[in-house]
């Protein structure tokens, strides 16, 4: 049986490297891409949903289209983040198989340069970078672009405003008879804009599965709450989710590292993704997570790019997106490879009707998310605090003496009996805390 991918003009070797990988049937997004850019010379906007195979997309025919006897970089492929970068180029590396000829260089932010231009200075012909350190490389004179014949621009929605401060000074790099490939999940002004000012007159466009987020992999739910309530609800879900990967994105730094304070506290299997931190800590979490060690990323838009790990059912929009395409690439992370997610957003009163313009603007209809009452939620939280106790490492620095005082006030009580105080105790306390926070309402003197 022949291979769907030979009709679509791809080469044996590369045929041979998808047979290795179990890729059998081409995407919506390859089956329209890849004749396209294999016989026409225009540039070219892909439009499709995150996780339907992009890199395939334009990976496979670029691959193909390399002239191994040009020792110099053909292909400049630009992405939003480093992690997108690695798992492009790990990618490429695997399409790349068979074809030993060929020779793929990352060359991201967040690391070391001295290692990239060392890289670099041997023959290159495909390089992945994320805008600032190419632009870097490039006033450095470590990196010749002047003979390439390819940029793509990848995730382009999500990179615009890097591009906006660096587009010019690649574009003026490279060659004026380039070709521009630009593929993304959404079509926004600023991406329009872009096509017109940077790429020629004649653009062939395709779009496949835009209605992904709509579709029946994905289902699309809100919760209201109250914002006392907020902390308290998200992990009352949490719980319900157990031993799943799901991924929970906040607005701002500020507000991920927070949260994953908290979900810490309360002995989540989770870790924080965000810009700030170092390129070393990003990529140990990513590793734990990919790997299961950790269950749950907290993470802003932007550090969430490049995470394409198939078995995330869930995503919790902890603060509502600004922009549409945000929600678009949020809601990607899950039903990757056509499993099924669950899209929850958690909205206060105030916000719920901006839930009418999202399903609208992308055609998608979300449906009410039951939220946990309150004797529920105290359950949870009491189960919550069982699990601190139980995970609490014992301290080592308290006196034996103090220790035998301790025992000695509860060894007649029985394991139950001593359950049973501890528990009372713990509501006793947050029933007061309760009262406490309550607002008291002062008599006006007559």
């Amino acid at each position: 049986m022949s291979n769907p991918f030979s009709k679509l003009g791809i080469a044996a070797p590369l045929l041979k490297s998808l047979t290795d990988l179990e890729i059998s049937v081409p995407t919506e997004i390859q089956e329209k891409a890849i004749p396209v850019l294999l016989t026409k010379t225009d540039d070219f906007v892909g439009l499709a949903k995150t996780g339907t195979g992009k890199t395939a997309a334009f990976g496979l025919p670029l691959l193909q289209l390399i002239n191994t006897e040009n020792k110099n970089i053909q292909t400049v492929i630009l992405v939003p983040t480093r992690e997108l970068g690695h798992q492009i180029f790990s990618n490429m590396e695997a399409f790349a198989k068979y074809l030993p000829e060929v020779s793929i260089a990352a060359t991201c932010g967040g690391i070391p340069i001295k290692p990239q231009m060392e890289r670099l200075s041997k023959p290159t012909h495909i390089v992945i970078a994320t805008p600032g350190r190419l632009i870097d490389l490039i006033k450095r004179n470590a990196i010749n672009v002047k003979e390439a014949k390819y940029l793509v621009l990848d995730e382009a929605d999500e990179m615009v405003t890097a591009l906006k401060e660096s587009l010019e000074e690649i574009i003026t790099a490279l060659p004026k008879s380039r070709r521009t490939l630009l593929f993304s999940a959404t079509m926004p002004g600023t991406i329009k804009q872009l096509v017109q000012n940077y790429m020629s007159k004649h653009v062939t466009q395709v779009s496949a599965s835009m209605e992904v987020v709509g579709n029946n992999s994905i289902d699309h739910q809100y919760v209201v709450v109250d914002p006392i309530e907020k902390l308290d609800v998200l992990m009352h879900f949490l719980t319900s989710r157990e031993g799943e990967h799901g991924i929970i994105f906040c607005k701002t730094k500020a507000a991920v590292n927070k949260l994953a304070k908290n979900l810490a506290i309360n002995r989540f299997s989770s870790g924080a993704l965000h810009g700030s931190l170092t390129q070393p800590i990003r990529d140990r979490i990513m590793e734990q997570f990919r790997e299961g060690h950790i269950n749950i990323l907290v993470a802003t838009d932007l550090a969430a790019r490049g995470i394409d790990v198939k078995e995330i059912s869930y995503v919790v929009n902890y603060h509502l997106p600004d922009v549409y395409e945000a929600y678009v690439h949020r809601s990607g992370r899950t039903a990757r490879a056509g499993a099924n997610g669950l899209s929850l957003t958690v909205l206060q009163k105030e916000e719920k009707h901006e839930l009418t313009e999202f399903e609208n603007e992308l055609g998608i209809k979300f449906t009410e998310f039951k939220k946990p009452d309150a004797k529920s939620i105290e359950e949870n939280n009491t189960l919550l605090w069982a699990k601190q106790i139980f995970k609490t490492k014992p301290n080592t620095q308290v006196s034996p003496v103090l220790k035998e005082e301790v025992k000695t006030i509860f060894h007649h009580l029985t394991k139950d009996e001593l359950i049973e105080k501890m528990l009372a105790n713990y509501l006793l306390n947050v029933k007061e805390v309760v009262l406490k926070a309550k607002p008291s309402v002062k008599k006006k003197k007559k």
